[in-house]
């Protein structure tokens, strides 16, 4: 079973210039990849494509076959809330929430009880050596603290698919690690489909594959 499949995906920065053109690839339940490539080579933007969250200019992005371009925007909000799990670069975590509420978010989207969002959300931050701050809010959090934060939200509701844009560029050597142990088990455990965008090599080689976009 193919749960991502891009056809012929290209993406324009202006009329004489493209991004990338004619990407395919594909992924199934479990499979993870990451994308490496220098700066501006349109990393953070496949993962966009990916997710529906911006129309490619040429080409197709398939979710179990059915083509995101086709899909009314009320179609890609569902898909996004209820099949994808996101970790930005930029956390955007919602300020007015504590961290555990941060991650129980998706969950309640979801339409799972409190408690059981509750429950998952502590499992999750536990995991991340996060349980002592679980009622603070992001303003008081490190950076490295707001993205373990951002990693558990991206997988406490058990999407079908994880997109991840420098999961793990904010923590130091040590907690990377173990941080991007829990990212990659629970992908498997719960037979997610994991997009990683890495500049680390050696994070990078922990996964099934690697996709290099040039420029």
């Amino acid at each position: 079973m193919t749960l991502l499949q891009t056809e012929g995906l290209s993406r324009r920065v202006s009329p004489e210039r493209w991004l990338f053109r004619g990407l395919d690839l594909s992924e199934g339940p479990g499979e993870q990849l990451a994308l490496q490539g220098a700066s501006g080579v349109g990393k953070s933007t496949l993962l966009n494509l990916l997710a529906g969250l911006e129309q490619p200019d040429e080409g197709r992005m398939l979710f179990k076959g059915q083509d995101l371009k086709t899909m009314n925007e009320n179609a890609r909000l569902a898909l996004r809330r209820d099949s994808f799990g996101f970790v930005f670069q930029a956390f955007h975590l919602m300020p007015h929430l504590n961290a555990l509420q941060n991650v129980m978010v998706p969950c309640l989207l979801a339409g799972l009880s409190l408690s059981e969002a509750k429950s998952r959300a502590v499992a999750l931050l536990t995991a991340l050596g996060l349980a002592g701050v679980l009622q603070a809010f992001p303003a008081v959090l490190s950076g490295g603290e707001q993205q373990r934060v951002a990693l558990a939200r991206a997988l406490v509701h058990q999407p079908e698919v994880v997109l991840a844009d420098e999961p793990t560029g904010n923590l130091d050597p040590e907690t990377a690690s173990q941080a991007l142990d829990l990212l990659c088990q629970t992908c498997r455990d719960q037979g997610a489909a994991l997009v990683m965008v890495t500049h680390a090599t050696e994070a990078a080689l922990r996964l099934d594959r690697r996709f290099v976009l040039t420029g």
